[in-house]
């Protein structure tokens, strides 16, 4: 084992760090597309599967040369909506879901060049147009949400220990009278690996805080910091929602039916390690079978559909970090509109408010390194012209 993380790619190299940035572009430029088409009457399943194709598309066009490099989604489009938690990613044999004005959404997606991951999340309401502010316990989750992630992203830096983030996380939430989804995790990101051992947890429950670790960040490492509120209980709870969304684990098992080595096969040469969703096998009816004795022996495991109670609003952001050595870089995330949102509450602690006023931008890198940088990623584009 040591000898294999001896040749672990980091973002010590900076080769590392263009193709962290090259997926981290992408997901970004999906995601503004793909909340662009989440409008009242759109369709779920036809908008995720326009967000796949994208990420897919773009990133088959960089390092166009190297044929061997594995690139595409690394995380399926899921559209959860009001108090679904995560995950809802549908296919054509799932009844069609249509979002309508005032739909609390939570994008979630994720794109990978040669193994390096980035994800991000955001939420948005459907329909909401300038001028018209959101109230309510609609806007006391998201920007519970959004403000919890802000704090996170300032103290995701070497050093700092993941409970630090944990409890900031938790006092903002309590402050806009929220819960943080209990014992959901973020994850530190390596090549091929979207849940590395590293993890920062949130609102862990009594059994989590005894078994969940303690980490420190340390600098060269990356995180999917993942920051999901609720305004109801804060459990997630499996409803009539089919899984979907499903990832190889490293388990070894000879399966006994014919469709189902057909599917691990696929999965295997396509997907890899990367999370992937039914919708893309030719016969979903065949997959979901051949998924189905992959599950039962720990082939493959399933990103269950949460939800919260009826009527509550779940909010979500997630985004990539890179911890350099010259501060905490951000590559995935768009700007939040917070003036479309209006809260009675608002974040109470002293040092909190402090941390939230200071700027989550490292300091400037030396311009040789950024020019540096800029041409590799240029030359890595090469897109056919």
């Amino acid at each position: 084992m040591a000898e294999k993380d001896e040749t672990e790619k980091t973002i010590a190299e900076d080769l590392v760090v263009t193709k962290y940035k090259m997926a981290g572009d992408i997901v970004n430029r999906a995601l503004k597309l793909v909340l662009d088409k989440c409008v009242d009457g759109a369709n779920v399943r036809e908008v995720c599967e326009f967000g796949d194709q994208f990420m897919a598309e773009e990133t088959s066009k960089v390092f166009k040369k190297e044929k061997e490099m594995k690139k595409g989604v690394a995380f399926p489009t899921s559209i959860s909506i009001n108090n679904c938690i995560c995950h809802f990613s549908p296919t054509s044999r799932d009844p069609d879901v249509l979002l309508k004005n005032g739909d609390l959404v939570k994008v979630d997606l994720g794109a990978h060049v040669d193994g390096f991951i980035a994800v991000v999340a955001h939420t948005a309401t459907v329909g909401l147009l300038p001028g018209n502010k959101v109230s309510g316990r609609q806007a006391d989750v998201i920007l519970a949400a959004h403000q919890a992630s802000q704090a996170a992203l300032r103290l995701l830096k070497p050093g700092n220990e993941t409970y630090s983030i944990t409890n900031a996380v938790q006092k903002i939430c309590e402050d806009y009278k929220c819960k943080p989804v209990e014992g959901m995790l973020s994850h530190q990101l390596k090549q091929y690996r979207i849940d590395g051992e590293k993890t920062v947890i949130q609102n862990p429950n009594e059994a989590q805080k005894k078994e969940h670790e303690k980490f420190t960040l340390e600098v060269h490492e990356v995180y999917a910091m993942d920051v999901l509120v609720s305004t109801g209980e804060g459990v997630g709870k499996e409803a009539n929602s089919r899984v979907t969304i499903y990832k190889k684990t490293d388990e070894t098992y000879q399966l006994k039916m014919k469709a189902s080595r057909t599917f691990y096969s696929e999965v295997v040469h396509k997907h890899g390690t990367m999370p992937f969703n039914l919708r893309t096998f030719e016969d979903e009816t065949k997959a979901k079978l051949g998924a189905l004795e992959c599950v039962n022996h720990k082939l493959i495991e399933p990103f269950q559909v949460l939800y919260d109670k009826p009527g509550e609003h779940v909010a979500q952001f997630k985004f990539t970090v890179l911890l350099m050595p010259t501060g905490t870089l951000r590559i995935t995330g768009l700007p939040f509109e917070q003036d479309l949102y209006s809260s009675e509450n608002g974040v109470t602690d002293p040092e909190l408010k402090q941390l939230l006023a200071s700027s989550a931008n490292p300091k400037n890198t030396k311009k040789k390194n950024k020019k540096k940088s800029e041409k590799m990623q240029e030359e890595a584009m090469e897109v056919d012209g």
